[in-house]
């Protein structure tokens, strides 16, 4: 216990920040496409539009459309149109100006930072196309 409690204080820890809510997160994204990286390799886009609907698509693959909401506090999840039933959960952080995202299903998974970010809309039909 002594070790999570240790562990939730140290700096850029997510256990010691305070997730973005959901009217936090929509002002930071609606209107923008991300460009989400892991260790350096990119790993997906998104496209966050009016009415919490988006455009996702993995580094190489076909775009998928959905939605998010916030069935919690802090917690952001996206369901998207091939499987409304099972949505992905996340949670979003705001350090100094950038934007990370870490999954609640896989926290251990580590985070993903937002490496860039415009006002561009999404090219559909695979990422590399």
């Amino acid at each position: 216990m002594r070790a999570l409690v240790a562990l939730a204080l140290l700096p850029g820890s997510a256990l010691a920040e305070t997730p973005l809510s959901a009217a936090e997160f929509e002002a930071r994204s609606t209107g923008r496409t991300m460009t989400y990286a892991r260790d350096g390799a990119v790993w997906g886009r998104e496209q966050y539009l009016a009415d919490r609907r988006v455009i996702w698509a993995f580094e190489g693959e076909a775009c998928k459309y959905g939605a998010w909401q916030e069935p919690q506090p802090g917690l952001i999840c996206f369901a998207y149109d091939d499987a409304p039933q099972d949505p992905s959960c996340w949670r979003f952080f705001d350090r100094s100006g950038k934007l990370f995202a870490q999954s609640e299903a896989a926290p251990e998974a580590g985070m993903l930072a937002v490496v860039e970010e415009t006002p561009k809309g999404m090219v559909c039909g695979g990422l590399g196309a």
